[in-house]
């Protein structure tokens, strides 16, 4: 899970790659970089590990000259999230020169590391299966050049249909072609988001007028910076801008189905954005209100006083449980915003350090009461076990704690960093023992079928990737084997 953006502007598009980069840091702070572009095709390339604020400084936002370019934040799900080298945009020189983003997570990465030594005759210097795609890019669009010169609609999509041959997984990804334009495209089944947006032509001063166009991960980047949102990228399809502002786009994938990726609604994306033609913040309120029926349900009467969420994503969830079940909603618990999001840190011991840097329990809110928790989901167990801890410390009678996704039993491969069975605190434990692990009274899941009826409900989507909840993985590529490799990779 990464934030990407890319700009085909008028005029310099670095400050507004910057601005867009600020908006998408919940996607990821291990690292971050930006590429733009001259007209003439020089490339100028800056990255850095750390946050957006901490990465760019006035030296190296002025060296970011050009007016298209792109932007990244990285959390790491493949490599080594200290590898500065790993951070993205990855460049090729060949052909043309191609810099690119990708976010996403490929899920054959062993055997195109093996074609690309033996048959593209291509080298890779890190472990980032971001570099395995800018390369295939590069090959494949070798292939298909004849002449001097680059055909967009013609060469560019043919080399992303093979693209979207030889690659399995999931990529939202965008790129500079030097001397010729951006490119966005999206795998056959939409896991990641990616949506299109436009801003209409004005006139410039010394230059021709023409529109300007952005690609982004979230829909709240394209409103922030006054573009109009066109619609979402298609699974399979390509768009590409050229430097005179020319729109092409084409569908590259022979079977495609929008099957987007269930987590982003549940916690990965932020509310005030819309994906694929559903609304975040609508999205949690209606798994707040299906959940408030199953915590009816599994919960004895008169065992809550007070409904709490644990902030920030779980804040809509948990007022809707509160208002149906008709029971007091308070804040308990105040996040301090200058630490990172605890889920997408690295490392077990990060995270429990960083829960009670991040969140204090005003014991005024829980002296004596029966509580009800309500987070967005429950991984690895480490940050609920310590919040369940800190509300007892600050006086809470009783502690229930409920989850607006269902348990987490099965690694997730397409981009989120739960690689590992082992990790996950609801694998091979009944809703009981995994209480009894957390420490809390009463644990209430969200219903599988219920998450989907709360993404799903009123909307033209057909499937959503719960591989992470139901172990169906729909790309329909995930072994047994591939499974146990990726275990086995991580742990050694």
């Amino acid at each position: 899970m990464c934030g990407i953006v890319g700009m085909a502007g008028q005029g310099p598009v670095n400050q507004e790659i910057y601005d867009a980069l600020l908006l998408l840091q919940h996607r990821g702070q291990d690292s971050t970089g930006m590429a733009t572009a001259e007209s003439s095709g020089v490339f100028h390339i800056h990255k850095a590990r750390g946050q957006v604020r901490e990465a760019f400084r006035t030296r190296d936002m002025r060296a970011l000259l050009g007016d298209i370019g792109l932007g990244h934040v990285r959390y790491a799900t493949k490599g080594t999230a200290s590898n500065e080298e790993e951070a993205q945009p990855f460049y090729v020189n060949a052909p043309y020169g191609i810099v690119l983003v990708h976010n996403g997570n490929l899920t054959n990465t062993r055997e195109l590391t093996t074609e690309l030594f033996h048959k593209d005759r291509r080298h890779l210097n890190t472990s980032s299966d971001t570099e395995l795609l800018v390369n295939i890019l590069g090959s494949e669009l070798q292939s298909e050049i004849t002449g001097p010169d680059l055909d967009p609609s013609a060469q560019v999509f043919r080399a992303v249909g093979r693209v979207h041959e030889r690659v399995e997984g999931s990529y939202a990804s965008i790129a500079l072609i030097a001397g010729y334009g951006l490119l966005a495209f999206r795998d056959p089944f939409g896991i990641r988001p990616l949506i299109l947006g436009k801003r209409p032509a004005a006139q410039v001063p010394g230059g021709e007028p023409r529109d300007e166009y952005i690609v982004a991960s979230e829909s709240l980047v394209l409103e922030n910076a006054g573009f109009e949102i066109v619609r979402d990228v298609e699974p399979g399809e390509a768009v590409f801008i050229t430097l005179d502002g020319t729109l092409h786009a084409q569908q590259c994938a022979r079977n495609t189905v929008l099957a987007p990726c269930s987590f982003e609604y549940v916690y990965l994306a932020r509310p005030d954005s819309v994906m694929n033609g559903v609304s975040v913040y609508e999205t949690r309120l209606r798994m707040g209100e299906r959940l408030a029926d199953t915590v009816a349900k599994y919960t004895p009467a008169g065992a809550i006083d007070v409904v709490m969420p644990i902030p920030d994503s779980a804040r809509p969830a948990a007022m809707q449980v509160a208002r149906k079940l008709g029971i007091e909603y308070r804040e308990g618990f105040y996040k301090n915003r200058y630490v990172g999001r605890t889920f997408i840190m690295p490392g077990q011991a990060v995270r429990k350090k960083s829960v009670r840097q991040k969140l204090n329990a005003m014991s005024t809110e829980f002296q004596g009461k029966n509580v009800l928790l309500v987070d967005d989901s429950i991984v690895r167990g480490t940050t609920s076990r310590e919040i369940i801890q800190m509300a007892r410390d600050a006086g809470a009678k009783s502690v229930t704690f409920a989850s607006a996704a269902p348990p987490v039993r099965y690694p997730h491969v397409y981009g989120i960093n739960m690689p590992s069975r082992h990790e996950l605190v609801a694998h091979g434990r009944t809703i009981p023992e995994i209480a009894q692990e957390l420490g809390c009274d009463y644990l209430v899941y969200q219903e599988v079928d219920d998450l989907k009826a709360a993404i799903m409900e009123g909307t033209d989507l057909v499937d959503l990737d719960m591989s992470c909840f139901d172990g169906r993985y729909v790309t329909g590529t995930v072994s047994d084997e591939y499974l146990a490799w990726v275990e086995g990779s991580q742990e050694s």
